[in-house]
């Protein structure tokens, strides 16, 4: 029986509401597809955004500290070295006379005659090295598996002298690509040769023979990186890897006392020394978990009362915000990046891991003030910890505690666990 045109009609409207319903509800493949194109594209632009604002801050960074620099060199009378030009092109770090005087001379390792380096620094440590009995000839080492890669090294298990140690071998591409790695490899073995310490790694001799032959020989430990201890692998994920218990809290104050330790002897030197790169994976533990702070390629010595003029050293994550901003610091600079360690510690949890930003956001954000890691919802197992997090990362670097301070306070935390 056929309806009513009033029917009809009302028949018509729910239907052609019912396909808009329809398409609206359920988008189309095409549709579904365009939507993920505009997310991706608006997260494209919200990171353009940031990188934006981050160079922004870094180049307003560069400028106040190429101006503090300058104020620097005309207080002590030395701008107009920088601004005068030099017609001689030759380099300044030894004349001919010296270079075949060098040339000539036997390097007193194995009987060959062979040039020294030409950075003045590492020919100083290399004739400190054969003096003091540290010097390695290439012949003397018998490589084995690689066991770590780096940027500019690899490490390899070695054989030396009967021995089983560790050679950080460096890459040659590395000395033919930039001037000043001969003056950084010498920093770093005149760094370790003057350390004496149970938890900072030894070292047991170098070759110093750039490009070719410049390793380091140091202890071979049998244990893991603090990092890969820590999180259960090397990768950083945000949640643990499968079958992977987070050490005991006891042991876990034990291994940040011991970095303390290490960290403490460093910079009550004469001479003091910052790491500069403090961080999971350069702290190396041994077959019974007992810490070695590694890697002082970015180490300096610093004279007391004075402060290190270089800009950004180090990794952002752990990096205190006055060397993210190119400001002058201190061995303070070492207690900020212990302090995000400690953290990650007590944690369990990669630093940052609970944000969505990338290296560069992060650093903006530190030096700013507006970010650190988060810290752990309740501190109920070790009664001071997060108060002593908190200081060391302050962000004035006078009010951070001394790494004695950090010692006495984690025998403490220690004792109450």
């Amino acid at each position: 029986m056929a309806g009513t045109p009033a029917d009809n009609g009302q028949r018509t409207r729910h239907g052609l509401r019912g396909r808009l319903a329809g398409i609206f509800s359920s988008p189309t493949p095409e549709q579904q597809c365009s939507s993920e194109q505009v997310a991706k594209l608006r997260e494209q632009l919200q990171k353009q955004s940031e990188l934006k604002e981050t160079y922004k801050a870094r180049l307003e960074n560069a400028q106040e500290y190429l101006r503090f620099c300058l104020e620097v060199a005309q207080r002590h009378g030395f701008l107009h070295l920088m601004s005068t030009s030099n017609d001689d092109t030759r380099s300044p770090r030894r004349d001919d006379d010296e270079a075949e005087a060098a040339t000539a001379e036997d390097d007193g390792e194995t009987g060959l005659i062979e040039a020294p380096p030409c950075d003045p620094y590492l020919a100083a440590t290399r004739g400190l090295a054969v003096q003091q009995g540290w010097s390695v000839a290439p012949d003397e080492i018998e490589l084995h598996e690689t066991i770590g890669r780096g940027t500019t090294a690899n490490i390899h298990r070695a054989t030396w002298r009967g021995l089983d140690v560790a050679v950080k071998w460096m890459r040659p591409e590395l000395f033919l690509s930039n001037p000043s790695a001969e003056a950084f490899f010498a920093q770093e073995l005149d760094v370790l040769s003057r350390q004496r310490h149970p938890h900072v790694l030894r070292l047991m001799g170098a070759c110093l023979r750039p490009p070719q032959s410049c390793f380091l020989v140091t202890e071979l430990l049998s244990g893991a990186t603090l990092g890969e201890w820590l999180h259960g692998g090397k990768e950083r994920r945000r949640e643990r890897p499968p079958g992977s218990v987070l050490p005991p809290l006891a042991e876990r104050v034990s291994r940040a006392l011991e970095i303390a330790l290490a960290m403490r002897y460093l910079h009550e030197q004469t001479l003091r020394v910052l790491h500069r790169d403090l961080k999971p994976s350069n702290v190396l533990l041994d077959g019974d978990s007992r810490v070695r702070v590694s890697d002082f390629g970015h180490a300096r010595f610093l004279p007391d009362g004075t402060e290190a003029l270089t800009g950004e050293t180090g990794t952002y994550v752990y990096m205190a915000p006055e060397v993210i901003r190119c400001e002058p610091y201190t061995e303070k600079c070492d207690v900020y990046s212990f302090g995000v360690i400690l953290n990650e510690l007590l944690t369990g949890e990669h630093p940052y891991i609970d944000t969505s930003y990338g290296p560069s956001k992060i650093a903006l954000e530190v030096a700013d003030g507006k970010l650190r890691p988060k810290l752990p919802e309740n501190d109920t197992h070790c009664s001071g910890m997060v108060d002593l997090i908190c200081r060391t990362w302050d962000m004035d670097p006078s009010r951070r505690p001394s790494f004695a301070t950090i010692a006495s306070s984690l025998r403490e935390i220690k004792e109450y666990i």
